[in-house]
């Protein structure tokens, strides 16, 4: 008898939906799983089989013949063995095969005959729901999450004994129910980390403050113990809350990835992802036999944080070239493509020199000029364009060093940013592919960036001056239209301009 049984496969962070096809007919006792499976679909031949045994179903011996749908698509994952467990059920006429058609199955089966939760579900659970699909079955510790798409029946079980029994009695179950969700997400732990435990750098909190308003690439140079690791980790702490689309899509590709810790619930804290400098380039990016998403899509819509920027492999810093000017990275192998989002802000530090101390007001720096220029050859000249905010961190003073903290704290800095957010808003409301003004393109500059002679003198000193890129100018364009928005004015200004270049001071620093 054949019996077809819908699952699902990630491809990116979305899904395609697949077909378990299970045949059982005369010959010889065997399993034999057709599509492209990876090794942990073809381990499933024997795991479904002592799993079905054990939970007291008759295995049938005779030949059964797998085949997964569409057959040139690449399968891979544990999430096939409950719907290969059913489609053998059904195609035996243990279980009735009426419902089949209508839901979607998911999870990895033990040996006991228990459900574990698998990767990707909630992909899975949204590209459903725009299939039609009635309901999805899942593990029940997968169904919170999963239950997190409206519109579709969701139904967590324990064991593969349960999921028989909803099969032949669908009546006795009810889907799994959500708690409503806000639209705006309050972050668990914005506290934990305060701008209010920082003292001194009122350079370097202005800096935090525009690059948290506008979304802008950070980059604090200063010597050993200057504070520059300190102030980057409070930038999530004045950031915005995450929307609820930005919250599913952050939750999209941490499920993808399988890093959420909570699964009933959506992602609330902005991510915050700090690689260390031996990190390769597909790490990074991301990559794979079967894609997956790097570093930088797992920052999306939040902050990546490299510290000691010049340790990292100039090659694989290049790899962030793309990303950061386009918002998203295209991985490409032999038989697919997939598009991960990586709409982040670069947070970086690093040392002036190797010995660390060129600048220093009081220790000497034992340096050569050519090993300061080798040193920062490591940072090229692209990358540092895409930088917008580079700002020389230098060490506190004595008295300062005693004196105890009293800058504002994170909440008072973080309204002023959700203010300034709130007016970019209005200026993009016709344009949804706009959030932030690190996200502008020529056209915007042109429309909201307009220069008076003033400040179009000083813009057109400091591009000579300093040898800038046309590139470089536009993110002062942008630097400056966050800061007049952080004023709360409608057209830029001199002072606003003169801002945003001293932040460009440092592009080729030797």
């Amino acid at each position: 008898m054949l019996a077809r049984v819908w699952s699902a496969s990630i491809v990116g962070i979305d899904a395609v939906k697949v077909g378990v096809e299970v045949d059982i007919s005369g010959g010889l006792p065997g399993i034999v799983i057709l599509g492209l499976p990876d090794a942990a679909i073809q381990e499933a031949r024997e795991r479904v089989k002592a799993t079905l045994k054990n939970a007291g179903f008759a295995f049938p011996m005779r030949k059964i013949v797998i085949n997964l749908t569409p057959a040139d698509l690449r399968k891979e994952g544990p999430c096939f063995d409950l719907p290969i467990s059913v489609g053998i059920l059904a195609a035996s006429e243990q279980v009735s095969a009426y419902l089949l058609g209508d839901y979607l199955f998911l999870g990895e089966v033990s040996l006991d005959g228990s459900l574990r939760p698998v990767a990707g579900v909630l992909p899975i659970a949204a590209t459903a729901q725009k299939m039609g699909i009635t309901g999805l079955v899942v593990p029940a510790d997968n169904a919170q999450e999963a239950a997190v798409v409206e519109g579709l029946a969701v139904y967590g079980f324990k064991n593969l004994s349960d999921v028989t029994d909803f099969l032949n009695n669908p009546g006795r179950y009810k889907p799994v129910q959500l708690d409503d969700t806000p639209q705006k997400l309050h972050p668990t732990s914005m506290q934990i980390a305060d701008l209010k435990d920082v003292k001194g750098q009122a350079h370097a909190r202005r800096a935090l403050e525009i690059a948290a308003a506008g979304g802008h690439n950070l980059i604090f140079v200063g010597p050993p113990g200057s504070g520059k690791t300190m102030l980057a980790r409070r930038l999530p702490s004045i950031l915005p809350a995450l929307s609820f689309s930005e919250a599913l899509e952050v939750t999209r590709i941490h499920s993808v990835a399988g890093l959420l810790k909570n699964r009933g619930s959506l992602v609330r804290d902005r991510p915050f992802r700090s690689p260390h400098h031996s990190a390769s380039g597909p790490s990074l990016v991301g990559g794979g036999s079967f894609p997956r998403p790097g570093e930088i899509s797992l920052s999306n819509k939040g902050i990546l944080f490299l510290d000691e920027l010049t340790e990292f492999k100039r090659d694989v810093l290049e790899f962030l070239r793309q990303p950061l000017e386009d918002g998203y990275v295209t991985i490409s192998r032999t038989k697919q493509s997939v598009i991960f989002p990586a709409q982040f802000t670069l947070v970086a530090s690093t040392n002036p020199c190797p010995c660390g101390y060129y600048g220093d007001t009081i220790q000497q720096c034992t340096c050569s000029p050519r090993q300061r220029e080798q040193y920062w050859a490591k940072l090229s000249g692209p990358l540092m364009d895409r930088i917008d905010l580079q700002v020389a961190v230098n060490r506190l003073k004595p008295e300062e060093i005693t004196q105890q903290p009293t800058g504002e704290s994170s909440a008072t800095v973080r309204e002023r940013v959700q203010q300034a957010r709130d007016y970019a808003s209005g200026r993009f409301k016709n344009d949804q592919n706009l959030s932030c003004n690190a996200q502008m393109q020529s056209r915007h500059l042109q429309q909201w960036c307009k220069l008076d002679d003033s400040s179009r003198n000083l813009l057109e000193g400091a591009i000579r001056k300093l040898g800038l890129s046309a590139r470089a100018s536009d993110r002062i364009l942008k630097v400056a239209r966050t800061i007049a928005d952080l004023a709360g004015d409608d057209a830029l200004k001199a002072q606003h301009v003169a801002e945003a270049i001293q932040y460009r001071t440092i592009d080729r620093m030797q």
